[in-house]
């Protein structure tokens, strides 16, 4: 058996392509393999931590392209998948007490986005290809998302022949009532001024409500002396990710906290997180925002840029009218949407999370 030496960037080209995806436009580390990487991770270790699924990919990457990809992009990544419906994230509640959150494969399926043009989710265990005949070469990749375009006559029984069941579209795109930032607070506060007290907290971290809504990886920090009030927060656990909590503090010392999700126990904690703190934002007048980029024409594609993470609900909200961009320059991530759809998700957003939005209009 003869042995052959390949550069990285060989290596990386190889690796692309035994993912499934085309080595000549896609390369390792863009958010297309990272995805494909972390569904097939995914498929040999779950049911597993976040932290744990994330760690698997980024030692296969690192020794290929070394910081290039980071950590943090790939939580990031692996968040979508979760939010799109490609791995679901449930608590573990052990004989200890101890809560956990663990991810479980999601079971193939497809939601009908117009006719003829399908959005794929799901992950089949031990690396086995979600389609693996003709039906592949129609998918493709956008983001972490899978869209695949077909003849619509007879798409619903190709797909449903090939192991896939379809989700329909209200209960992919549910969502929480509607009610204002002022109610969400109050109801969460009455919960949290019962809870039981927090104890000995270490390596807490806080999400700072006085700081920019448009930075927010820069948002969390350390409590101080001077911190008093309730604070979306993050604590570590000997295993699995860190928990998403609701925490009271009084002079930089914590008294009680709730643990999310509070209002529905399978949504991931973060998600009930991201919409009590989208709330606060609005309560203190400065809301969480979005940006438009329209086109040179009327009718052209118009590109939402986001600041902050969106909760599960409202990212497969866009992520049904329109195309997953991934991080852009600027942005947390971003969105392409026909322009037709943009007053029916400006809408949604605005009165589900309160947001605002800017126009750019000097086009892409």
């Amino acid at each position: 058996m003869k042995l052959t030496k390949l550069t990285a960037e060989e290596a990386s080209a190889l690796a692309v392509a035994t993912l499934g995806l085309d080595a000549d436009a896609i390369g390792l580390s863009s958010a297309e393999a990272a995805a494909t990487s972390l569904r097939r991770a995914a498929s040999f270790i779950c049911p597993t931590s976040p932290g744990r699924l994330v760690d698997a990919v980024l030692g296969t990457l690192r020794p290929l392209h070394g910081n290039e990809v980071q950590r943090d992009e790939l939580v990031d990544i692996l968040d979508r998948l979760v939010a799109s419906g490609d791995l679901l994230e449930l608590r573990h509640d052990s004989d200890s007490g101890r809560s956990t959150r663990l991810l479980y494969l999601a079971p193939p399926s497809y939601i009908e986005r117009v006719p003829g043009t399908y959005l794929l989710m799901g992950v089949r265990p031990f690396g086995a290809p979600l389609l693996d005949d003709e039906l592949a070469d129609a998918v493709a990749h956008e983001g972490h998302t899978r869209i695949l375009t077909i003849e619509s006559a007879d798409a619903e029984e190709q797909l449903r022949s090939r192991g896939l069941q379809a989700v329909p579209k209200d209960r992919w795109v549910s969502s929480p009532r509607v009610e204002s930032p002022t109610d969400l607070i109050e109801r969460h506060r009455t919960r949290l001024d019962v809870a039981a007290h927090a104890g000995q907290l270490d390596g807490l971290k806080l999400l700072d409500p006085a700081s920019k809504v448009r930075y927010y990886r820069g948002r969390w920090r350390t409590p101080t002396a001077t911190d008093t009030g309730d604070f979306v927060a993050r604590k570590p656990q000997a295993y699995g990710a860190d928990l998403w909590c609701l925490i009271q503090v009084e002079a930089g010392v914590p008294t009680r906290l709730i643990e999310f999700p509070v209002d529905d126990p399978v949504v991931p904690g973060r998600d009930e997180a991201w919409r009590y703190q989208a709330a606060v934002d609005a309560q203190r007048d400065v809301p969480q925002q979005f940006r438009l980029r329209r086109g040179a024409t009327p009718n052209a594609d118009v590109t939402l840029d986001f600041f902050s993470p969106l909760p599960g609900f409202a990212e497969r909200y866009v992520q049904f009218a329109g195309l997953a961009l991934g991080k852009t320059p600027g942005a947390l991530f971003s969105f392409r949407l026909p322009a037709a759809a943009v007053a029916d998700v400006t809408a949604f957003l605005t009165d589900l999370l309160w947001m605002n939005y800017e126009e750019d209009s000097s086009g892409d």
